[in-house]
């Protein structure tokens, strides 16, 4: 067995379909490289693409997953980027450096990893050279894996989009792993929070991380409430997790000429909303699809520099995807990560 290795697969989508298998060890060709595994932080857009509930076409056999740290394991001719033995993290949307993404008003951008392309639940996977960044210095491979998805997609919509600045006001919706990555980024930037959820201990546990408000969204109308805290001003910066009917409420919630980044999907694709209060307020509504190389070494550094610690719920073994998945259903306080030895 010396030259397989074992990587997680589907011939159709659907949980049911996954296999946890053995296939040959991949060799890099010029310009790629070869990354031993370590680490596969789960994303609920992981979930939805095993489940069929994302519109991406990917090949089959197919392996999913788009977050990973590991460490390079052997290089391809003509490849410079990296050295054998240097930690390194995925890129979410391969060949997209700086800038616009590719892509046009018929056709979106969205080649992804563990999507448009074979994802990272493997032991060992091949991409080209450029599809890497280096991983921060501060953290190890668990934590690190999560920066690819939740930490960029955070930092791209309040640093790289938002451009937030110290003394303003944040909405975060939730304690997923991007709402708690959004929280410590912003309370990093002098920014002071406000954060939801429908669990008193999610609650206390968000305002031990440096939330300065917590909202019961079951208790009354949540709005009503940050009204009341914000002397009717709301708030200039809104994370949206949820989506669908959800824009509604953070149309309420958003301060006039006050930003909206439309992050998550639960409620689905579908947006509703007050077009009054979009007319009067006049906020930038963003639609935040994670980001670019160069971001992500921009929060790489900021990581480093400032010694933030993504939050983990729980590690689970590369073999017990299934319960990893399980556990995503019911929810998490930050994130899920897989991890190899």
């Amino acid at each position: 067995m010396a030259n397989t290795m074992q990587r997680w697969t589907m011939n159709a989508v659907g949980r049911e379909n996954l296999q946890l298998g053995y296939g040959d060890i991949p060799q890099p060709a010029p310009h790629q490289v070869r990354v031993r595994v370590k680490a596969i932080a789960l994303n609920y857009r992981d979930k939805m693409v095993i489940e069929g509930q994302m519109p991406v076409k990917m090949p089959l056999p197919f392996t999913p997953g788009s977050d990973m740290a590991g460490e390079i394991d052997a290089v391809g001719a003509e490849a410079s980027r990296f050295r054998l033995g240097d930690r390194v993290i995925s890129n979410f949307a391969p060949g997209w450096l700086d800038g616009q993404p590719r892509g046009n008003a018929r056709t979106p951008p969205y080649n992804t990893l563990g999507g448009f392309y074979q994802g990272v639940l493997a032991e060992y996977i091949v991409v080209d050279e450029d599809w890497l960044s280096a991983a921060p210095h501060t953290l190890d491979d668990a934590q690190a894996s999560t920066l690819p998805v939740a930490g960029l997609t955070a930092w791209f919509a309040l640093i790289e989009r938002g451009q937030l600045r110290a003394g303003q006001t944040v909405l975060v919706q939730g304690t997923g792993g991007v709402a708690l990555f959004a929280l410590q980024i912003a309370k990093a930037h002098g920014a002071q929070v406000y954060l939801t959820s429908a669990s008193e201990q999610k609650l206390n546990q968000a305002k031990a991380l440096g939330a300065d408000y917590g909202i019961n969204r079951l208790q009354g109308d949540w709005v009503e409430t940050l009204y009341q805290m914000t002397q009717d001003r709301g708030v200039d910066h809104v994370i949206d997790t949820v989506g669908g009917s959800n824009l509604a409420n953070s149309l309420r919630a958003v301060a006039v000429h006050g930003r909206i980044s439309v992050i998550g999907a639960l409620e689905g694709f579908e947006l509703a909303g007050s077009a009054g209060l979009l007319l009067l307020k006049s906020p930038t509504v963003q639609g935040i699809g994670v980001g670019h190389r160069r971001a992500l070494e921009d929060l790489v550094r900021a990581v480093d520099a400032s010694g933030l610690q993504p939050v983990i719920e729980q590690r689970y073994r590369f073999d017990r995807l299934p319960d990893a998945l399980d556990h995503l259903d019911r929810g998490a306080f930050g994130k899920i990560v897989l991890t190899l030895p």
